[in-house]
């Protein structure tokens, strides 16, 4: 229980400086709670359950039942969960329609990371508040204002609002499949290389660390990571922490306003995977397993370059040698097949393509500041290997090849993903050091060894 008390005043806190969310319900048995919690929202009685089959399998008639107990009507929009709904503007359409049908309904997010996104755009273009029931503890969006879906193909994440209300019944989320908490756990590992990457971002002048936001995610980030184990046996204490872990980097998004504090250089690689409907033994590869992949990739590649005598650099060589926009974007659009991707992509790359002048003056910042920068992306970071063990510990992919990837299949991801985000990055450090070539046939030779 003290355990128990102690999350609680963490998630607290993190609600006391809100904006938009209410309340957290966290605990075993919360969710007959669920019809007190709405009524404390809404005057209506009308509630409509959005979910697909799996989750409502999972929590839809206590659900239901603890919705009625209050006075609510219910009805029940579910989708097929095979094939899985897509993360998508288009799958939330059918949300749209039924909550601009119905003024006063009561939109309820029932399940885990797809739905809860489809439903909070759904609820904020229909100017509703909403209230999700996690079934998972399988990403870190519960209490995030963005929901990253495709449109036209292209993976964003899109502004909305968090729920107003969470309820996290630790017996449902435990319940899960044991791969769904994997697929938190690798989310919430990629926090790791994501922290890396506002340090170099911040080294260069492109984006300040908000040490809220930061801390928010990174103080407590190697305790909820230290049991994978626990994880995998769906340990009800591990898999609270776990969740509460997840539920604070969505406060911190909503706190600065972004994705920055949860997402770096190993989403975009994710997100590179997603939006090329990448499959493994027959199944999309599910977000979190995506993230744990590119977890490891980034990773690597800090390995490398946390080896590398930066403070030499030479400054008007690496100028010279840097390609102007017009061949990277010549190099962008030989990357992409999709047209729809290509452009959304060439949209990011000329919104963080520098000057020369600028340029000149991040090299000389990262000369001056790289060996504190060094030293504390040394305690931020933990190894690929180190991770690799976490996450098969943890029973999630731990590489590439754990989802049939090649290196060569691995190298061309890297170098999509560095198009597909303004967000400064590993990536895009490497590049204006000049250093991406080095890196991607270096980084990841133990990796090549091992596809041998």
């Amino acid at each position: 229980m003290r355990r128990y008390a102690q999350m609680e005043s963490l998630i607290d806190a993190a609600v006391a400086r809100s904006r938009v969310i209410d309340s957290v319900y966290l605990g075993r048995g919360v969710l007959t709670m669920a019809g007190e919690a709405a009524a404390n929202l809404t005057a209506s009685r009308d509630a409509v359950i959005m979910a697909d089959e799996a989750g409502f399998a999972a929590a839809g008639a206590p659900a239901i039942t603890a919705l009625e107990t209050s006075g609510f009507t219910v009805s029940r929009i579910i989708k097929p969960s095979r094939p899985l709904p897509h993360a998508s503007v288009e799958e939330a359409a059918a949300f749209c329609a039924a909550l601009r049908n119905n003024h006063d309904m009561l939109p309820i997010a029932l399940g885990s990371g797809v739905i809860n996104d489809l439903v909070r755009y759904a609820a904020f273009h229909t100017g509703k508040r909403f209230v999700s029931i996690a079934t998972a503890a399988s990403m870190d969006g519960y209490a995030s204002g963005g929901a990253p879906l495709a449109q036209n193909g292209f993976k964003i994440t899109i502004p909305t609002s968090p729920p107003a209300v969470i309820l996290a019944d630790i017996d449902i989320i435990a319940a899960a499949p044991a791969k769904m908490n994997g697929w938190g756990y690798g989310d919430l590992a990629g926090k790791i290389p994501a922290g890396g990457d506002w340090i170099l971002a911040d080294l260069v002048g492109a984006e300040t660390i908000d040490e809220f936001a930061f801390g928010l995610v990174q103080d407590g980030l190697r305790d909820w990571l230290a049991n994978p184990r626990g994880v995998r046996r769906s340990d009800p204490d591990t898999i609270a922490e776990l969740f509460v872990g997840l539920t604070l980097v969505g406060f911190a998004m909503e706190a600065y306003g972004s994705s920055r504090p949860a997402s770096g250089a190993d989403h975009q690689i994710a997100h590179i995977w997603e939006m090329e409907g990448r499959n493994s033994q027959g199944q999309k590869v599910a977000h979190g397993a995506a993230v744990a992949v590119g977890t490891w990739a980034v990773l690597a590649l800090y390995d490398w370059l946390l080896e590398q005598d930066i403070e030499n650099l030479d400054i008007a060589r690496t100028l010279s040698q840097s390609p102007d926009l017009a061949r990277r974007e010549g190099d962008l659009h030989r990357l992409f097949n999709d047209h729809r991707i290509g452009a959304r992509a060439n949209t990011e790359l000329r919104a963080k393509h520098i000057s020369s002048d600028l340029h000149k003056e991040r090299l000389e910042r990262i000369i001056e500041g790289w060996p504190q920068t060094r030293d504390r992306l040394r305690q931020q970071l933990v190894s690929a290997q180190e991770m690799a063990g976490m996450l098969r510990a943890t029973g999630v992919p731990a590489d590439p090849g754990d989802i049939g990837l090649s290196l060569a299949d691995l190298i061309m991801t890297v170098r999509k993903a560095a198009y597909i985000r303004r967000r400064y990055t590993i990536l895009d450090f490497l590049h204006e050091t000049g250093l991406t070539e080095y890196a991607l046939h270096e980084a990841f030779s133990n990796y090549e060894k091992r596809c041998q």
